[in-house]
C-alpha cells in the first residue's frame, strides 16, 4: 500500500515536471527562433530538453503533440508568407560525449546488421555544425526561384527576396547536368569579422547590438525590407539536398556536396570524409582546436553516414534521422551571479574591472572570475553587483560577462564604481575623457607595473643599458633587488652575481653598462620615464623647446600645447605625471645618481625645422636610428610611411616599395651625402 501511494505521488510529481518542462521549452524556443532574444544559453536549453526526453521515455502516454520533442522549431512569423516544404527539414539528435557517440554507432550497427570490421570502416561525412539559420533553396532549371526558413520543419517563412541579397547564393547554377528541380539545404550565417563590424557600427550610432552572430544572422534574414538584409554581411554554406526532380544526384553525401560545389554553391571547406568512431573523435578534436580561429561560429560537428543507400535503410526516428548526429562542444555560455567586483592593475597601468562570480562550469572548466573590460563596457551593458549574467568562455580566452539576463535584476544590486586610487600602490587613477581605459599613474613605483617600467627605462632608445634584458629585470624585481629605476644605480656587482646565468664577470659588465648610462641626454631621460603617449619625437620636442627637466615639470598644459606635436591629451598626461608626489620623489632621487646632458641646439641651428623625412634602405655610414636622431636634432619630423606630405625620402641600398611610392608622388629622393649637405656638415 505504501509503495503504491509512493508510486502515485511520484507519477504526479513527474507529470507536473513534464508539463513544466514543456511550457519552459516552448517559451524559450519562441524567444530564440521567433523573437531572436534568448534568455538562456543553448547549454541550459539542451539540459531541459534532455530531461524532458528522459521523462517521456518513462511515461510514453504523457507525450503530447505540442511537446518540443515532437517538433523541430517554431511557427513562422505571420508577416512573411508561409511556404510548405516539399520534404520536411528535420533536426538532429545530439551527443555530448564519446560514450554517447559509441551508442550512436551501435544503433547503426544493429540496424544495418554490420560486423565489427565493417563498422570500423563505415564512411562518415563530417562537417562543422554552423551556428546560423537553416534554409531551403529551390532551383528550377538552374534558376533560383525560392528560399524558405525551416520553420516548424514542414512549413517555413518565404525569405526569397532577402536570400537573393546574399552574394554567396548563386542566382543561377553554373555548369550543366543539374536536375529540373533541385532543393538545396544549408545554413545562412554571419562571419565573425562581419559581426564585429556590424556591432561596431551599431555602437557608434547608439543602436542596440546583437548578442552573437547567430542572432545577427537570424535578425538580418527576417527583415521585411530586403535593403536592410542587403546591408548585412551574411554568408551561406550548403550541407544537403531535399527534393530532386527530373534528374539524379550522386549516391554519397560527400559526392553530393562536391557536385553542388561544381554547380556554384558554396560548401564549408572543413567538410571531410572519415571512417569509424576513431575518425569521428579525431575530427571532433581537430575542429575543436581550430574553433576560435575559424571565421565563423560553430557549436559542434555533424556526422552523417556517407552512403545515401545506407541512409535510406536507416530511416528516421520521431523527427530526426538515424543516420546523422550532432556532436556538441562543451558549452561556452552559462548563467551565474556576480558576487563582487575587484579592480586589477596591468603591466602598463591599465585598470581592469574583474567580476567575482558564483562558480560555474563553462567551456570545460570551472569559472569564478570574468573580465568586465572597462567602465565604458560596464555602463553600456548596465552590469551591477548581484546581477544574474551570461558568462562566455571561448577557448583559452579569459571569460567575460556578456550581458545581464533580461528581467532578472533584484532590488539589492549595487552599481560598480571606479576607485579613485590604485589598489596596488595608492596612486591616483587617471581616466582621460573620451578614453575607455583608466590607468594607475604610479608607473615609477607601482608594483604591478614595476617590471615593465624598468624594462622601458633600460631599453636602447631610452637609457640604453646594455645587457639588462627582460628576464634579468624580472629576476631582479622578483628577488627584491630593485623596486624603482633609482635602485639600478645603487646595485653592486655582488648583489647580482648570484642570479641565474650571471656570475661575477657578467655582473661587473652590467654594473659598467649601468654606469655608462649615468649621463643621458635630456630627451632620452624624458622618454625613459614612461610618460603616457610621450614617444621619442615628443621627448625630443620637450627637450629642445624647454631645455631643462625642472622647467618641463613646472610647465602647465596650455604652455605645453604650444610645443610641436603636443596636443591637449598629451599635455594632460605630462602635467598629471609630474604632479604625482611619488613621481617627484623618484625623479629627485634619480637626479642624485645621474648627470643630465642638456641640449645645446638653438632654434637657428634647427635647419630642417618643419620638414618631414622618411628613411628606407641601408645607409653607407650610419644606421637608420642614427640618421633619425640627426634629423630630429635638426628639427625635422621623421615618419614611417611616404605620403604627399613627405618632403624628402632618405634612401640607401635595397630601398624597396617606399622608393617607388616616393617617385610616384614626386617626393625628392636623397642619399646620405645629400643629407649631410642639408645639415651643413
Amino acid at each position: 500500500m505504501a509503495n503504491t501511494k509512493k508510486s502515485e505521488t511520484q507519477l504526479k510529481k513527474d507529470s507536473l515536471r513534464i508539463a513544466q518542462l514543456r511550457e519552459q521549452l516552448n517559451h524559450h524556443s519562441y524567444l530564440y527562433y521567433v523573437l531572436d532574444n534568448p534568455e538562456i544559453p543553448d547549454s541550459e536549453y539542451d539540459r531541459l530538453y534532455r530531461e524532458l526526453q528522459q521523462l517521456e521515455q518513462q511515461y510514453p502516454d504523457k507525450i503530447t503533440a505540442d511537446s518540443p520533442t515532437q517538433r523541430v522549431g517554431e511557427q513562422p512569423l505571420k508577416s512573411f508568407a508561409q511556404v510548405t516544404l516539399r520534404i520536411p527539414m528535420l533536426s538532429l539528435d545530439n551527443v555530448f560525449s564519446e560514450d554517447e557517440l559509441k551508442a550512436f554507432f551501435k544503433r547503426i550497427h544493429d540496424k544495418l546488421e554490420l560486423d565489427e570490421a565493417l563498422e570500423e570502416e563505415l564512411e562518415i561525412n563530417a562537417e562543422p555544425k554552423l551556428d546560423g539559420l537553416a534554409v531551403s533553396l529551390v532551383y528550377e532549371k538552374g534558376l533560383f526561384v525560392q528560399a524558405a526558413t525551416r520553420g516548424d520543419g514542414t512549413s517555413g517563412e518565404d525569405v526569397t527576396q532577402n536570400v537573393k541579397t546574399i552574394h554567396a547564393v548563386p542566382l543561377r547554377l553554373t555548369g550543366k547536368g543539374y536536375p529540373e528541380l533541385l532543393e538545396v539545404r544549408g545554413e545562412v550565417f554571419m562571419p565573425k569579422a562581419g559581426f564585429n563590424k556590424l556591432n561596431k557600427r551599431a555602437l557608434e550610432k547608439g543602436d542596440k547590438t546583437f548578442v552573437n552572430p547567430r542572432n545577427a544572422a537570424a535578425g538580418s534574414l527576417r527583415q521585411l525590407d530586403p535593403r536592410i538584409t542587403a546591408s548585412r554581411p551574411l554568408a551561406f554554406y550548403c550541407y544537403s539536398t531535399g527534393a530532386v526532380e527530373g534528374g539524379s544526384m550522386p549516391d554519397t553525401q560527400n559526392a553530393v556536396l562536391s557536385q553542388l560545389q561544381k554547380w556554384g554553391l558554396p560548401v564549408c571547406p572543413e567538410v571531410k570524409l572519415i571512417t569509424g568512431i576513431e575518425g569521428c573523435v579525431s575530427y571532433y578534436e581537430s575542429i575543436q582546436r581550430q574553433r576560435d580561429d575559424l571565421p565563423y561560429d560553430i557549436d559542434g560537428v555533424v556526422y552523417k553516414v556517407n552512403h545515401l543507400g545506407l541512409q535510406a535503410r536507416l530511416g528516421f526516428v520521431a523527427r530526426a534521422p538515424r543516420w546523422a548526429i550532432a556532436h556538441k562542444f562543451p558549452a561556452q555560455e552559462e548563467v551565474t551571479y556576480i558576487s563582487n567586483v575587484d579592480f586589477q592593475v596591468g603591466r602598463t597601468g591599465a585598470i581592469t574591472p574583474v567580476a567575482r562570480l558564483q562558480p560555474v562550469f563553462v567551456g570545460g572548466v570551472t569559472v569564478s572570475n570574468a573580465t568586465l573590460h572597462n567602465m565604458d563596457e560596464i555602463e553600456r551593458k548596465d552590469i551591477r553587483i548581484g546581477d544574474k549574467v551570461f558568462i562566455r568562455r571561448a577557448g583559452d580566452v579569459i571569460p567575460e560577462v556578456v550581458r545581464v539576463v533580461a528581467g532578472s535584476r533584484k532590488k539589492n544590486t549595487r552599481k560598480i564604481k571606479l576607485p579613485e586610487h590604485c589598489p596596488v600602490c595608492g596612486s591616483d587613477i587617471e581616466r582621460i575623457e573620451g578614453e575607455a581605459v583608466a590607468r594607475c599613474t604610479g608607473g615609477l613605483i607601482c608594483k604591478a607595473q614595476r617590471s615593465e617600467a624598468i624594462k622601458h627605462f633600460a631599453s636602447r632608445k631610452a637609457m640604453d643599458i646594455d645587457g639588462l634584458g627582460d628576464k634579468l629585470v624580472e629576476q631582479m624585481v622578483e628577488s627584491g633587488l630593485i623596486e624603482t629605476v633609482v635602485d639600478l644605480y645603487r646595485l653592486k656587482s655582488d648583489d647580482i652575481a648570484g642570479l641565474e646565468r650571471m656570475g661575477q664577470k657578467s655582473a661587473e659588465n652590467l654594473i659598467a653598462a649601468i654606469d655608462n648610462s649615468r649621463k643621458p641626454a635630456l630627451a632620452k631621460l624624458i622618454y625613459a620615464l614612461g610618460i603616457r603617449e610621450v614617444g621619442e619625437a615628443t621627448a625630443r620636442s620637450l627637450a629642445s623647446s624647454l631645455g631643462n627637466l625642472q622647467v618641463i615639470m613646472d610647465t602647465d598644459e596650455e604652455a605645453l600645447q604650444e610645443i610641436q606635436d603636443i596636443g591637449p591629451v598629451v599635455a594632460k598626461h605630462i602635467t598629471h605625471f609630474f604632479a604625482q608626489p611619488h613621481n617627484q620623489q623618484v625623479i629627485e632621487q634619480l637626479l642624485k645618481e645621474i648627470d643630465i646632458q642638456l641640449p645645446v641646439v638653438s632654434k637657428s641651428e634647427q635647419v630642417l625645422s618643419g620638414k618631414t623625412f622618411v628613411i628606407t634602405g641601408t645607409l653607407p655610414e650610419m644606421t637608420r636610428d642614427e640618421a633619425k636622431e640627426l634629423l630630429q636634432s635638426a628639427g625635422a619630423k621623421v615618419s614611417g610611411s611616404v605620403s604627399a606630405k613627405t618632403d624628402y625620402l632618405l634612401a640607401g641600398e635595397k630601398a624597396g616599395s617606399k622608393l617607388a611610392r616616393a617617385e610616384k608622388l614626386g617626393v625628392e629622393v636623397i642619399d646620405e651625402a645629400r643629407l649631410k649637405q642639408l645639415l651643413g656638415s
